[in-house]
């Protein structure tokens, strides 16, 4: 084996054996592999120098890592956003790898792409690129198009050589759901060739170039034409395209452009010669790029929740933690859910309530939850589903339910999750103190009340800490970490170490009433109960935050989490004399009349929806015809987009409020209102949605939405910040 200028290289190791070259992609000093400048440089490099050597019959191409390449670097497209790039500039950004690609299957040489692991994005692009795909025989080397989720579109060629090689109907569901495949089903659909050995995948590959000295891709040549047809006279034309649009019109309710943009890239693209096509991909990539929402869907998902996923938050210069066992006291939904993800991440859990028989129903219900999940990710007997139900029963041996404190003597950390009342947990943190070992960690997963006042009569109030967790615990994956006055570094970075052993994602909070998300939460649940208080229609009010693609309105989602506890809310903040906009008064008699009625959400079977009396979910709920006659709609009804502002930009001001006090980042701040709260992600969150519409703009829309009360009156900072245009990014 022979080396051809491998110094030259940074990013790739190119060798020749038997008259086959190889291309070994090796990022340095990453991870996996991405497509970056210089690896682009590094290829075109490699790949002019096979095509221009006659001793040379083929190349294969590989990677020294354990995945191929996963994509682009999402941090350079957020600095080419920064940069303002317009559509007809976005439009080029990729024409380099187009051409390499172009050159690379027009060469009269074959390429193999040897995948001997993930290839996802530009990486599965570059092997449709290739004359034939070789996929490694592992679970874990998927492939797939995933661009959609960052509201973008494949620019290498992706939109329009997956429908030439497999056809329209089997390619779109690829590129608009950006679901990876695994190998089975990359096979199945004709993405790539064969699956093979890891051990085999070269020699493999070497047989095939040895074979086919002078291959062409179909769509080369002469007479093809795409698989099943294209056009709006094919047959599958009204499910392809048709259909498609009114479903995804639905799904999206036009707030995020991708998705269409890939329709209309597949159906314009595939009537088109391939070198047109791949102008038209690029036209729609542009428009695209230009877009804010990608760059929102980016810095935010990807960029700022990467971040917040290596614990950018973490203070430096202190030892990792490694929790090996901790504590829950409280065996409801959610302290069951807690003790549920911490064994299923390999640590031991002591579950503690009042009495035995509570936390061994809690235990039966995280059995049942586990079980459900194996059935739906093996529904039939296997090998891996044999291996699946070991692994539960040890995540179930690792939860140990007791009504013993002392049991918590041994643990690292404790996470109180009892009833939302401050002498409840006071009485709680007492009995947990007793037993603590001395650097023993004590959580509160309290949603509303100050840790400081916590931790008022603790020993050790430099080692507490709040961790919020969400709803259902085992399917939310954010975390809330609230830093009070005193909680020392070390708690912090124990408590960030924690959140990652769970593998969820934490925003760091400093302490104040209700902290971030639950302060955010009650602004969007009280503007809907203001509204409805006024007259406006229950089904325009949870239509208009549909519509501006909320996971949930604000109705329904208020019952979800029930109105009795909105009242004990509200009680303790009188109760705890917190300031007038705190008390929540535009919707605390909503709330009191609702209790007063005994409509206190999904769990009474009547809240703002009436629901199955047997409590099923499989039948709808309605919205209540009782609310007509407590709230009668007003002959006069506001726009839908009027509701839908005064949901978006209540909840934005009140964030901008929180980061003005210095309670959160404007990073955390979306990551938590997008993770947590279902605020639409096409917005970047609530600071990048302040951003996207212009913070002048924003400030004097709020302005005018102070008819309906001061809440929406921007603060002085804010017009101030207006008023030089400094933005949050």
């Amino acid at each position: 084996m022979t080396s051809l200028s491998a110094s030259s290289f940074t990013t790739l190791n190119l060798t020749i054996a038997d008259d086959i070259a190889q291309i070994d992609i090796d990022l340095p000093e990453r991870s996996v592999n991405i497509f970056t400048p210089v690896l682009v440089a590094d290829l075109e490099d490699a790949i002019n120098t096979i095509i221009a050597d006659d001793s040379i019959k083929g190349a294969i191409i590989s990677s020294n890592k354990s995945s191929f390449i996963v994509g682009a670097d999402l941090k350079d497209l957020l600095q080419q956003y920064k940069e303002g790039r317009q559509a007809f500039e976005a439009a080029r950004l990729f024409d380099k790898e187009n051409q390499l690609f172009r050159r690379m299957e027009t060469s009269g040489k074959p390429f193999v792409a040897a995948l001997n692991g993930s290839a996802l994005g530009g990486g599965l692009e570059l092997a449709l690129a290739c004359h034939y795909r070789l996929l490694s025989d592992n679970p874990k080397a998927v492939v797939g198009l995933p661009e959609v989720t960052v509201g973008l579109l494949p620019a290498g060629g992706g939109t329009q050589r997956l429908p030439r090689l497999i056809g329209i109907e089997h390619a779109l569901p690829v590129l608009l759901e950006g679901k990876p495949l695994k190998p089975t089903q990359a096979l199945a659909l004709g993405v790539v060739d064969e699956l093979a050995a890891p051990d085999t995948l070269i020699s493999k590959a070497s047989d095939w170039i040895n074979a086919n000295p002078s291959p062409a891709q179909p769509w080369d040549v002469k007479g093809f034409s795409v698989p099943n047809s294209a056009g709006a006279m094919a047959e599958h034309a009204g499910r392809s395209f048709n259909a498609n649009v009114i479903n995804l019109r639905k799904q999206t309710q036009d707030n995020y452009p991708a998705p269409v943009a890939i329709l209309s890239a597949v159906y314009e693209g595939t009537l088109l010669p391939f070198d047109l096509a791949l102008d038209i991909e690029a036209k729609y990539f542009g428009q695209l790029f230009a877009d804010p929402v990608a760059r929102n869907l980016i810095r935010t998902q990807f960029v700022n929740k990467g971040q917040a996923d290596k614990l950018m938050n973490r203070p430096a210069n202190i030892d990792k933690f490694t929790i090996k066992k901790i504590g829950v006291i409280g065996a409801g939904m959610m302290g069951a859910g807690i003790a549920q993800v911490a064994a299923v991440a390999d640590i031991s859990v002591v579950l503690i309530d009042s009495n035995q028989e509570t936390t061994q129903r809690a235990k039966a219900l995280i059995q049942t939850k586990l079980k459900k999940g194996l059935a739906k990710k093996h529904p039939i007997q296997s090998t891996a589903k044999d291996k699946a139900d070991k692994d539960m029963q040890a995540t179930l041996a690792r939860i140990q339910p007791s009504a013993d404190y002392q049991a918590l003597s041994d643990c690292d950390l404790v996470i109180e999750a009892v009833f939302e009342d401050r002498d409840i947990k006071a009485e709680v943190f007492a009995q947990i103190e007793e037993h603590l070992k001395p650097d023993a960690v004590l959580a509160s997963n309290t949603s509303t009340l100050p840790i400081a006042s916590l931790a008022t009569t603790s020993k050790q109030p430099n080692q507490i800490i709040g961790l919020h967790f969400f709803s259902p615990v085992e399917r939310m994956p954010l975390v809330e970490v609230i830093v009070a006055p005193k909680t020392s570094k070390v708690t912090l970075a124990c408590a960030l170490d924690f959140v990652q052993q769970l593998r969820k994602t934490p925003i760091v909070v400093n302490d104040s009433p209700s902290f971030f998300t639950s302060r955010i939460f009650c602004s969007y649940i009280d503007e809907g109960m203001a509204m409805l208080a006024e007259g406006i229609s229950p089904a325009l009010i949870e239509n208009a935050a549909i519509q501006t693609s909320f996971a949930i309105g604000p109705l329904a989602v208020t019952d979800e989490v029930s109105l009795d506890l909105q009242q004990r809310v509200v009680e303790q903040a009188i109760a705890d004399d917190l300031a007038s906009e705190r008390l929540r008064l535009h919707a605390q008699p909503i709330i009191k009349l609702m209790n007063k009625r005994g409509r206190l959400g999904r769990k009474s079977g009547a809240g703002f929806y009436d629901y199955p009396a047997d409590g099923s979910t499989k039948q709808p709920k309605r919205l209540a015809p009782e609310l007509a006659s407590l709230y009668p709609v007003a002959s006069n009804q506001p726009d839908v987009q009027d509701v839908a502002d005064r949901l978006l930009y209540i909840q934005a001001l009140e964030s901008a409020r929180c980061v003005e006090a210095d309670i959160i980042s404007p990073s955390d701040a979306d990551l938590g209102a997008v993770l947590g709260l279902g605020f639409p992600t096409w917005t970047g969150g609530p600071l990048s949605f302040i951003d996207t519409i212009g913070i002048e703009d924003f400030v004097a829309r709020c302005q005018q939405l102070t008819q309906y009360g001061q809440r929406f009156a921007p603060s002085k900072w804010l017009i101030e910040r207006a008023q030089s245009q400094q933005h949050f990014y």
